[in-house]
């Protein structure tokens, strides 16, 4: 049963990831999620059933638009499955509880703002504004422990983004210092730093292959939120492990 259970979720992730696409390419665009309908933004064809399966019609339309053949992007059907995934794996962990409720929100939250920082290098603060009142509601059910640790975390976290942002003159954008209030919220004071640490950390990753990777690499800015979503999905599900692990290391 706990297989068939973790198999609806992958499919409820597939759904509401596409879903998860048009909120994070529109809202930074001020532009409704329900109206106009999906559609080509080449031709302008509305979509229909078959182009919207998630993943699948991906792959049966090999990547391109039925009207007029231009290839489809690669985030569409890679953020679907990311978070297919990504919703499986929090019911396998946690199953039915509280928990899965934070689980499932920071985890929709994370890729919505991971596709709208790789198309516009923007964090939209409506997104934030939205599951931030949805994370608090649901950390007061399902509080850390101490429960304090999340006032903690999401105002720490703020603070140090923040203070990172006037020392390097703008070098943090603000919707990252807001992300951070929300991840601090989530995940308590030292989880957060934690994840401060990985996303600089997979950012600066990210960055040496993007200038390996283009001659102009210095001069075009690499979204961070990826580096941190990503960061902080690690941080929810193992940080309890790294920390440990961390702490062997000089016992």
């Amino acid at each position: 049963m706990e297989i068939a259970y973790t198999i609806l979720f992958f499919i409820y992730g597939l759904i509401f990831g596409s879903f998860f696409n048009v909120v994070g390419l529109r809202v930074p665009k001020k532009e409704s999620i329900v109206s106009p309908p999906s559609h080509c933004t080449v031709c302008d064809r509305n979509l229909t059933v078959k182009d919207l399966v998630p993943v699948f019609s991906f792959v049966f339309l090999k990547g391109k638009c039925r009207g007029c053949g231009t290839k489809i992007h690669w985030m569409y059907p890679v953020m679907e499955l990311v978070t297919g995934v990504l919703f499986a794996f929090a019911y396998w962990q946690l199953g039915f509880s509280l928990e899965l409720i934070v689980a499932i929100l920071f985890i929709s939250m994370l890729v919505i703002i991971t596709v709208s920082d790789l198309a516009y290098m923007l964090i939209p603060d409506k997104v934030l504004l939205f599951f931030g009142v949805l994370l608090i509601i649901a950390r007061v059910l399902s509080p850390l422990d101490p429960w304090w640790d999340s006032l903690i975390g999401a105002f720490g976290g703020f603070g140090l983004l923040l203070l990172i942002a006037i020392l390097s003159k703008g070098g943090m954008g603000g919707g990252d210092i807001k992300l951070f209030f929300v991840i601090g919220l989530v995940l308590g004071a030292i989880p957060t730093l934690l994840t401060l640490f990985l996303a600089a950390f997979i950012g600066a990753i990210v960055g040496v292959i993007h200038l390996r990777r283009s001659k102009q690499g210095r001069k075009t800015p690499v979204p961070f939120g990826p580096s941190i979503a990503l960061a902080a999905i690690i941080v929810y599900f193992y940080g309890a492990q790294i920390l440990d692990w961390y702490r062997n290391l000089y016992i």
